[in-house]
């Protein structure tokens, strides 16, 4: 299985595959004998804006075989106890990899704490779960089918349940065989999770076709800055609605029948809210890459009260951290998401307390929640007196100043970058 990106050195080999999921052949070394030899192989175009591969672990190589039985697993609610919670349970594709819930539902009913993060982009971050605590999405497979408020009925080893139910199933027998070569196990199980998820891919927002556009009419014209403009976008929502591309269009609340006036206030606006988004509303400390997030973690005040940091709250990356080598500057403190797909991923936040993209806007315009672990990037300096009122130690939230326009420009951009959903081959049971 192969990752093709656009290379701008060579855009027609990604541009030539006709779609995400191409079959093919390819030349390649034979290890053992170092003859050449042609094998079968998958090549994946990497979605528009992407413009690297998902890092792939070199213990666990991807197959489409191992892609194959790692979505079969995902659908499969025989992982949980009860036989009625699969990963697509709290992940479902049709909702965004999530289940648009402010906080999930486990096995018997039960209500989590936390929101459920798409899977959309997921094998970029650098770490998994809000407060970090999996290194990889192999470890981070391995978690939900121990964990009693999601998967597991609290009664003996978690685990070796499951493989023992697996090993139960021919079709899994014959598929891990073929796949690794060994009965199921736990370690094949996740490998297989992981490589399913690695494919969970989304890109070719409104926002990317104008970097391209953007990036096209440079080249032809031989001169000017490697920066959008109002036209760039333009160009890019004529095209979509040329194409009838309803669901770039939707995100910004056009209809392809009837809004095309309307195209040039709305391409406008998503500049405006561009530039906003790197400047004055300075998202882009934090949102930052091909999936707009620097995966660190910052404590943005959600769950503060009064000022403080409640007992018994949630830590946080603080929490997640080993003993020995705990930040205390990380409590309450949870990764940075991605920003695509967010229409499909509301509600937003760990704890899914902030049900529209307006209200997490107005809440960083205000400098998120004040509580004493707030980040140093919600922060705004101390002047000489607070600071030696408070021992350099007082916490200023730092206000964006928005106005009601630029808040709606900003949002925008956002809905902007709304990309394709996942390939069915990927998407559907």
């Amino acid at each position: 299985m192969i990752f093709v990106t656009r290379d701008p050195r060579k855009p027609e080999v990604w541009a030539n595959l006709k779609q995400f999921w191409n079959t093919g052949k390819a030349e390649a070394v034979d290890p053992a004998t170092g003859d050449k030899v042609t094998r079968d192989v998958v090549f994946i175009k990497v979605p528009l804006g992407l413009n690297s591969a998902p890092p792939v672990p070199t213990e666990n190589p991807l197959t489409a075989e191992k892609v194959m039985l790692g979505k079969k697993l995902y659908f499969d609610t025989v992982i949980s106890s009860n036989g009625k919670v699969s990963c697509a349970s709290c992940h479902n594709p049709a909702l965004g990899f999530t289940d648009q819930l402010k906080t999930s539902t486990g096995i018997f009913d039960q209500k989590g704490g936390m929101n459920a993060p798409t899977v959309y982009n997921s094998g970029y971050h650098l770490l998994q779960f809000w407060n970090g605590r999996a290194p990889t999405l192999e470890h981070q497979a391995q978690g939900p089918p121990q964990n009693p408020l999601e998967m597991h009925d609290g009664k003996g080893n978690p685990w070796y349940q499951v493989v023992s139910r697996l090993r139960k199933n021919p079709e899994y027998v014959e598929a891990f065989a073929k796949v690794f070569g060994t009965l199921p196990t736990r370690d094949a199980a996740a490998k297989a999770i992981a490589a399913y998820e690695r494919l969970v891919l989304t890109g070719n927002s409104i926002v990317d076709r104008a970097e391209l556009a953007m990036r096209t009419r440079v080249e032809e014209e031989g001169e000017g800055k490697l920066e959008t403009n109002a036209a760039d976008f333009t160009k890019v929502l004529k095209d979509a609605l040329a194409s009838k591309d309803t669901e770039a269009l939707e995100a910004l609340g056009l209809e392809a029948s009837s809004d095309s006036g309307k195209i040039s206030e709305v391409a406008a606006s998503i500049q405006r809210g561009k530039v906003l988004f790197s400047n004055k509303a300075r998202c882009n400390s934090c949102h930052v890459g091909d999936n707009y997030s620097d995966s660190q973690f910052h404590n943005l005040g959600i769950g503060a009260k009064d000022g403080a940091w409640p007992e018994g709250a949630d830590l946080g990356r603080f929490g997640a951290q080993e003993t020995g080598h705990k930040d205390a500057s990380l409590i309450g403190a949870y990764k940075t998401p991605g920003l695509r797909q967010l229409l499909s991923t509301a509600p937003y936040m760990h704890d899914g307390s902030e049900a529209t993209l307006e209200a997490v806007v107005d809440l960083y315009n205000k400098g998120g929640n004040l509580n004493p672990h707030l980040s140093n990037k919600m922060r705004d300096e101390p002047s000489e007196r607070d600071a030696a009122k408070n021992g350099q130690k007082a916490v200023i939230p730092r206000k964006l100043l928005l106005t009601t326009d630029e808040k709606k420009d900003l949002v925008n951009f956002m809905k902007a970058l709304q990309g394709e959903s996942s390939a069915e081959i990927i998407a559907k049971p």
